[in-house]
Protein backbone atom coordinates (compact mmCIF):
# COMPACT_ATOMS: atom_id res chain seq x y z
CA UNK A 1 0.00 0.00 0.00
CA UNK A 2 1.86 2.76 -1.08
CA UNK A 3 1.34 5.83 1.72
CA UNK A 4 0.95 9.79 0.65
CA UNK A 5 1.23 13.01 2.74
CA UNK A 6 -1.10 15.35 1.10
CA UNK A 7 -0.87 18.10 3.57
CA UNK A 8 -3.61 20.55 4.45
CA UNK A 9 -5.58 20.31 1.67
CA UNK A 10 -9.19 21.38 0.59
CA UNK A 11 -11.94 19.10 1.60
CA UNK A 12 -13.83 19.35 -1.89
CA UNK A 13 -10.43 18.78 -3.70
CA UNK A 14 -9.26 14.90 -1.61
CA UNK A 15 -13.13 14.46 -1.69
CA UNK A 16 -13.16 14.46 -5.90
CA UNK A 17 -9.60 13.05 -6.32
CA UNK A 18 -11.14 9.91 -3.98
CA UNK A 19 -13.62 9.51 -6.24
CA UNK A 20 -11.82 9.54 -9.32
CA UNK A 21 -9.27 7.45 -8.64
CA UNK A 22 -11.85 4.51 -7.44
CA UNK A 23 -13.80 5.32 -10.84
CA UNK A 24 -10.43 4.78 -13.07
CA UNK A 25 -8.70 2.14 -11.06
CA UNK A 26 -8.70 -1.25 -12.65
CA UNK A 27 -8.12 -4.64 -11.19
CA UNK A 28 -4.44 -4.27 -11.38
CA UNK A 29 -4.21 -0.72 -9.69
CA UNK A 30 -2.28 -0.75 -6.34
CA UNK A 31 -4.10 0.56 -3.15
CA UNK A 32 -2.54 3.53 -1.28
CA UNK A 33 -3.27 5.36 1.84
CA UNK A 34 -3.43 9.42 1.66
CA UNK A 35 -2.87 11.25 4.86
CA UNK A 36 -3.60 15.04 4.95
CA UNK A 37 -5.22 17.16 7.43
CA UNK A 38 -8.16 20.07 5.96
CA UNK A 39 -8.91 23.12 6.34
CA UNK A 40 -12.12 23.90 8.49
CA UNK A 41 -15.28 21.97 7.49
CA UNK A 42 -18.53 19.93 8.30
CA UNK A 43 -19.48 16.73 6.28
CA UNK A 44 -22.71 15.29 6.22
CA UNK A 45 -22.68 11.41 5.15
CA UNK A 46 -25.92 9.73 3.68
CA UNK A 47 -27.71 9.33 6.95
CA UNK A 48 -27.38 13.00 7.61
CA UNK A 49 -29.90 14.98 8.91
CA UNK A 50 -30.32 18.92 8.48
CA UNK A 51 -31.15 19.40 12.17
CA UNK A 52 -27.91 17.45 13.55
CA UNK A 53 -26.10 21.16 12.09
CA UNK A 54 -27.14 23.38 14.95
CA UNK A 55 -25.05 26.27 13.94
CA UNK A 56 -22.30 26.10 11.08
CA UNK A 57 -21.79 29.79 11.13
CA UNK A 58 -19.22 30.49 8.37
CA UNK A 59 -18.02 27.13 8.30
CA UNK A 60 -19.08 24.97 4.67
CA UNK A 61 -20.98 21.96 4.92
CA UNK A 62 -20.40 19.41 2.61
CA UNK A 63 -23.11 16.62 1.45
CA UNK A 64 -20.92 13.71 0.97
CA UNK A 65 -21.74 10.10 -0.44
CA UNK A 66 -19.90 8.31 2.67
CA UNK A 67 -21.73 6.37 5.63
CA UNK A 68 -22.63 7.90 9.10
CA UNK A 69 -23.67 11.31 9.70
CA UNK A 70 -22.61 15.03 10.31
CA UNK A 71 -18.81 15.50 11.73
CA UNK A 72 -16.16 18.29 11.85
CA UNK A 73 -12.47 18.31 9.98
CA UNK A 74 -10.20 20.53 11.19
CA UNK A 75 -6.38 21.57 11.30
CA UNK A 76 -4.55 19.31 13.95
CA UNK A 77 -7.04 16.50 13.12
CA UNK A 78 -4.97 13.34 10.79
CA UNK A 79 -7.60 11.93 8.07
CA UNK A 80 -6.65 8.48 6.76
CA UNK A 81 -8.08 7.79 3.37
CA UNK A 82 -7.70 3.87 2.78
CA UNK A 83 -7.92 3.58 -1.31
CA UNK A 84 -8.33 -0.38 -1.27
CA UNK A 85 -9.71 -3.20 -3.60
CA UNK A 86 -11.32 -5.16 -0.54
CA UNK A 87 -12.27 -7.90 -2.60
CA UNK A 88 -8.40 -8.67 -3.92
CA UNK A 89 -7.25 -8.14 -0.16
CA UNK A 90 -9.71 -10.86 0.61
CA UNK A 91 -12.33 -9.08 3.43
CA UNK A 92 -15.92 -7.35 3.64
CA UNK A 93 -16.82 -4.63 4.56
CA UNK A 94 -17.85 -5.37 8.24
CA UNK A 95 -14.39 -6.96 8.74
CA UNK A 96 -13.05 -3.52 7.02
CA UNK A 97 -14.63 -1.63 9.68
CA UNK A 98 -13.25 -3.56 12.54
CA UNK A 99 -9.45 -3.44 10.97
CA UNK A 100 -9.98 0.50 10.77
CA UNK A 101 -11.00 0.57 14.52
CA UNK A 102 -8.50 -1.46 15.21
CA UNK A 103 -6.10 0.83 13.91
CA UNK A 104 -6.84 3.64 15.79
CA UNK A 105 -7.05 1.63 19.25
CA UNK A 106 -3.62 0.65 18.38
CA UNK A 107 -2.24 3.86 17.68
CA UNK A 108 -3.57 5.17 21.19
CA UNK A 109 -2.24 2.47 22.60
CA UNK A 110 0.95 4.04 21.47
CA UNK A 111 0.13 6.69 23.59
CA UNK A 112 -0.74 4.87 26.22
CA UNK A 113 -4.02 5.57 25.84
CA UNK A 114 -7.06 2.70 25.82
CA UNK A 115 -9.81 3.40 22.97
CA UNK A 116 -13.23 2.05 23.32
CA UNK A 117 -15.84 0.65 20.89
CA UNK A 118 -19.51 1.34 21.57
CA UNK A 119 -21.87 -0.88 19.93
CA UNK A 120 -23.87 0.70 17.54
CA UNK A 121 -22.18 3.88 16.75
CA UNK A 122 -18.63 3.51 14.88
CA UNK A 123 -15.68 5.38 15.58
CA UNK A 124 -13.16 5.22 19.21
CA UNK A 125 -14.16 6.68 22.68
CA UNK A 126 -11.77 6.96 25.46
CA UNK A 127 -12.89 7.45 29.23
CA UNK A 128 -12.55 11.29 29.82
CA UNK A 129 -11.89 10.46 33.40
CA UNK A 130 -8.99 8.19 32.77
CA UNK A 131 -8.23 7.82 28.95
CA UNK A 132 -5.42 5.58 30.49
CA UNK A 133 -7.49 2.81 32.35
CA UNK A 134 -7.11 -0.58 30.91
CA UNK A 135 -10.48 -1.72 32.17
CA UNK A 136 -13.01 -2.79 29.09
CA UNK A 137 -16.16 -1.30 28.63
CA UNK A 138 -18.95 -3.74 29.86
CA UNK A 139 -21.77 -2.01 28.74
CA UNK A 140 -23.00 1.96 29.00
CA UNK A 141 -22.89 3.64 32.11
CA UNK A 142 -26.36 4.83 31.86
CA UNK A 143 -29.06 3.24 29.75
CA UNK A 144 -30.32 6.64 28.35
CA UNK A 145 -26.98 7.48 27.97
CA UNK A 146 -24.77 4.71 25.70
CA UNK A 147 -21.65 7.65 25.96
CA UNK A 148 -21.83 9.43 29.76
CA UNK A 149 -18.39 9.66 30.51
CA UNK A 150 -16.94 9.01 27.24
CA UNK A 151 -15.40 11.63 24.49
CA UNK A 152 -14.88 10.43 21.00
CA UNK A 153 -11.55 10.49 19.53
CA UNK A 154 -11.83 9.18 16.62
CA UNK A 155 -14.66 9.52 13.61
CA UNK A 156 -15.35 6.77 10.93
CA UNK A 157 -17.50 6.90 7.49
CA UNK A 158 -16.34 4.59 4.56
CA UNK A 159 -17.41 4.25 0.71
CA UNK A 160 -17.59 0.86 -0.96
CA UNK A 161 -18.07 1.20 -4.88
CA UNK A 162 -17.44 -1.65 -7.27
CA UNK A 163 -15.45 -3.23 -3.95
CA UNK A 164 -13.31 -0.64 -3.18
CA UNK A 165 -12.87 1.80 -0.73
CA UNK A 166 -12.83 5.01 -0.01
CA UNK A 167 -13.34 8.04 2.23
CA UNK A 168 -11.78 6.88 5.85
CA UNK A 169 -11.23 8.14 9.27
CA UNK A 170 -10.47 11.19 11.32
CA UNK A 171 -8.02 10.66 14.51
CA UNK A 172 -8.48 14.10 16.51
CA UNK A 173 -4.66 14.99 17.55
CA UNK A 174 -4.29 19.03 18.74
CA UNK A 175 -7.40 21.28 17.00
CA UNK A 176 -9.94 23.61 17.63
CA UNK A 177 -12.26 21.46 19.29
CA UNK A 178 -15.49 24.24 19.39
CA UNK A 179 -17.03 23.54 16.13
CA UNK A 180 -18.18 20.24 17.25
CA UNK A 181 -20.65 21.85 19.49
CA UNK A 182 -22.21 23.56 17.00
CA UNK A 183 -23.06 19.89 15.42
CA UNK A 184 -24.94 16.53 16.75
CA UNK A 185 -21.67 14.39 16.25
CA UNK A 186 -22.23 11.07 13.97
CA UNK A 187 -25.78 12.07 15.00
CA UNK A 188 -25.34 11.64 18.43
CA UNK A 189 -26.91 14.90 20.79
CA UNK A 190 -24.42 15.92 23.39
CA UNK A 191 -21.55 14.01 22.11
CA UNK A 192 -17.84 15.21 23.58
CA UNK A 193 -15.50 15.04 20.94
CA UNK A 194 -12.01 14.98 22.52
CA UNK A 195 -8.48 15.16 21.01
CA UNK A 196 -5.10 13.67 22.27
CA UNK A 197 -3.72 17.14 23.61
CA UNK A 198 -6.88 17.23 25.72
CA UNK A 199 -6.25 14.08 27.17
CA UNK A 200 -2.48 14.66 28.15
CA UNK A 201 -0.81 13.66 25.38
CA UNK A 202 0.77 16.34 23.44
CA UNK A 203 2.63 15.50 20.18
CA UNK A 204 2.69 15.73 16.64
CA UNK A 205 0.52 15.67 13.95
CA UNK A 206 3.08 14.12 12.00
CA UNK A 207 3.63 11.73 14.47
CA UNK A 208 0.33 10.82 15.20
CA UNK A 209 -0.44 10.38 11.32
CA UNK A 210 3.20 8.47 10.52
CA UNK A 211 2.02 6.13 13.62
CA UNK A 212 -1.20 5.54 12.63
CA UNK A 213 -0.26 4.19 9.09
CA UNK A 214 1.67 2.12 9.94
CA UNK A 215 -0.87 0.43 12.43
CA UNK A 216 -3.08 0.63 9.28
CA UNK A 217 -0.94 -0.71 7.00
CA UNK A 218 -0.33 -3.88 9.20
CA UNK A 219 -3.82 -4.32 9.74
CA UNK A 220 -5.56 -3.76 6.41
CA UNK A 221 -2.77 -6.76 4.99
CA UNK A 222 -4.52 -9.49 2.98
Amino acid sequence: MLVKQLGLVPYTDTYQAMQDFTALRTAETGDELWLCEHPPVFTQGLAGLANHVLNPGTTPVIATNRGGQVTYHGPGQVMAYPLLNLQRRGYFVKEYVYRLEESVIRTLAHFGVTGHRVANAPGIYVRMADPFAHTALTGPVSPNDPFKGLGKISALGIKVSRHCSYHGLALNVKMDLEPFQRINPCGYAGLQSVDLFTIGINTSWEEAADVLAHKLSALLAP
